[in-house]
């Protein structure tokens, strides 16, 4: 019994060697294509909607439209135009100053998280509904009521300055101004997201840290400072890569709250709506693909610059 024992695992130790040696030798394992059979469907669905698309925009990038279509390879024309018109360079400084605005949300999230977190906070969930609200809101709704906010005639806004005996203000008219103003909406409208996941990593933060702290003395803004940013610094993270993707995809906003007929509508372009303007207004298809795929580019690099800076300042501990 023993050595029929000792046989069968003799047996198998050398079968399993045999697989071992052959998946060494580049013998194909028949149970390495299951995997990729049920990952096959999401690969084609990237493939056909996402990375073909990308590369038929980056040659669309080197070709010039009709006005009926058909496309003409020209080369680096397009890009050579973009650098010498000036008008991406304005159009990038707005995208990036509104992209800076919705980051100065977080610290603003932080602090409210960091309040509706405390024990013993009545209504609190009802707080945190009020909060998310704008952001399930559709964006044109969101960005008519505050047009009429900021309408320098009849605007709310002006009428509760002019208590205080301040002029008008010409929020959507004024060509810095009014990217200030956009940038308030935003980060209005992004307030309840960014609190609903800081509150989620609040709430996995040990008490007995904070009670620790308390006893040795320190202060509700050294706590804060100490131990709630540092252990958040991976919520933060998360929210930062969010909030600057979706401030280079500014768009909505722009186009509802300046409106065409603005005389400051060229000054406060952003990048998608450089876009939307050259592809769909002027029909120049080739020039609107060269800025998708610049912009394309520069999200990709500020997002690869901040995971590689994550790792000097977050903690996973």
């Amino acid at each position: 019994m023993t050595q029929l024992t000792a046989s069968r695992s003799s047996s198998s130790s050398g079968g399993s060697t045999r697989r071992r040696r052959g998946a060494a030798g580049g013998v194909a394992n028949p149970d390495g294509l299951w995997p990729w059979l049920f990952v096959l469907p999401t690969l084609l669905g990237l493939a056909v909607f996402y990375f073909w698309p990308v590369l038929q925009t980056g040659y669309y990038s080197f070709t010039s439209w009709g006005v009926f279509g058909g496309a003409e390879f020209v080369g680096l024309k397009n890009w050579v135009d973009l650098v010498q018109s000036g008008v991406v360079p304005r159009a990038l400084v707005n995208t990036l100053l509104y992209t800076a605005m919705l980051l100065l949300g977080i610290p603003i999230a932080i602090y409210i998280a960091n309040l509706l977190n405390r024990p013993g906070l009545r209504f609190a969930a009802f707080y945190r509904v009020l909060y998310f609200a704008p952001f399930v809101s559709m964006p044109a709704a969101i960005a008519l009521v505050w047009g009429m906010i900021f309408n320098s005639q009849y605007g709310i806004l002006n009428q509760f300055l002019g208590v205080f005996g301040i002029q008008a203000v010409h929020w959507t008219s004024t060509e810095w101004v009014a990217l200030i103003a956009i940038g308030i909406v935003g980060i209005w409208s992004a307030l309840g997201f960014n609190i609903i996941i800081l509150g989620a990593g609040l709430r996995s933060i040990p008490t007995d840290l904070y009670e620790a702290a308390r006893i040795d003395g320190a202060t509700n803004w050294r706590q804060l400072i100490s131990i709630t940013v540092p252990l958040l610094s991976p919520s933060i993270f998360f929210l930062f890569v969010l909030s600057v993707i979706h401030g280079m995809e500014l768009f909505d906003l722009i186009f509802i709250m300046i409106g065409d007929s603005n005389p400051i509508k060229g000054d406060t372009h952003s990048m998608v709506s450089l876009f939307y303007r050259e592809a769909f207004i002027s029909n120049d298809k080739g020039t609107g693909a060269a800025i998708a795929i610049l912009l394309m580019l520069i999200i990709g690099i500020l997002t690869a610059i901040q995971f590689w800076v994550q790792r000097r300042w977050i903690s996973f501990d």
